[in-house]
């Protein structure tokens, strides 16, 4: 009888099927971008897809980081772009108000109008200290802000910050300064824990909150191996499960609360798992931004899992 050492049940594995893409009258083939020439040794690339976000009538917000733009998906799955400006959009998040937020690797922390598509500067600096570069941003229940300041950070330079922004004050405070290469975040259930993709360490950090505010005793909470990058986007289940953008593997993870893998989702396209937001029906699909082929991926996982998305503060 074979005997298995796997510590808990073996995850359920499913496989993505593509909600939507970037249309061709959308990409930008054989076109060249700074972003391209920095982080792709100047190989051209049509579009790399990232922060994937939800508004309240179900369209899917996602941006394209090389050529400064911001789309939109409807329910069927129709994209549209609504903004091009001087920039690198890196993440995107809705505000309870329903103001749509970016995170700009270029220039800060940004605001979109939907409406217009004009995009202005919400937080330039930190008091004139300039931002390493911009990752990705996540919303509180009291309506702070958290982002990642990630930079060209990794483990040659463990310097990537984490920042809170009390935008109705102005309160700026940093909850950690150490990180090499810190990306993807979210809150836990309880909004006492913050969850920090370290995408150069390969790893998940659960950063514990003081009632004071202070990040405390820091700690690894899942590590990963292999890939040709690590875990990028994050999102929350509504039983406190972590799931992670493996991005470079072409997967996403589901965890339980402890962390432990329930759910694995396999890409049907390339490699570039970069991020993901719930959504539909009860917040039970997993949509995915998969980078290498500017698709939008679905996941749609077994009734007996009982997985879904954590509410999303003003959304639910």
């Amino acid at each position: 009888m074979t005997v298995s050492t796997y510590p808990f049940p073996e995850p359920v594995v499913i496989d993505a099927t593509v909600f939507t893409e970037l249309p061709a009258a959308l990409r930008r083939p054989g076109i060249s971008s700074y972003w391209a020439e920095k982080n792709r040794r100047g190989q051209p690339v049509d579009s790399f897809l990232e922060g994937p976000s939800f508004d309240r009538e179900g369209n899917l917000y996602f941006v394209d980081i090389p050529f400064g733009r911001v789309f939109r998906a409807t329910p069927s799955g129709e994209v549209s772009q609504i903004a091009e400006y001087d920039g690198q959009p890196n993440g995107l998040k809705i505000h309870a108000d329903g103001r749509i937020f970016l995170a700009d690797y270029q220039n800060g922390i940004m605001q979109l109008d939907p409406e217009t598509g004009a995009v202005t500067t919400a937080l330039g600096d930190a008091d004139t200290e300039a931002f390493k570069g911009c990752n990705d941003l996540h919303f509180g229940r009291d309506g702070a802000l958290y982002f990642t300041d990630q930079g060209q950070t990794g483990l040659q330079d463990p310097s990537g910050r984490v920042w809170r922004w009390q935008m109705e004050t102005g309160a700026l405070s940093c909850l950690i300064d150490k990180v090499p290469s810190p990306n993807g975040l979210v809150l836990d259930l309880a909004e006492h824990v913050l969850f920090l993709a370290v995408t150069r360490a390969n790893a998940v950090w659960r950063l514990p909150m003081a009632a004071s505010g202070r990040v405390n005793k820091a700690g690894l909470f899942i590590q990963f191996s292999g890939g040709r990058a690590g875990p990028d986007g994050l999102a929350l289940t509504d039983a406190g499960g972590v799931v992670v953008c493996q991005t470079g593997m072409g997967l996403v993870w589901v965890h339980n609360a402890l962390g432990q893998p329930i759910a694995v989702v396999r890409s049907p396209r390339g490699l570039g798992t970069t991020n993901c937001a719930f959504g539909g029906e009860g917040g039970r699909t997993l949509y995915i931004t998969e980078s290498d082929s500017g698709s939008i991926l679905q996941a749609e996982f077994p009734p007996e899992l009982g997985i879904a998305g954590a509410p999303i503060f003003g959304l639910s």
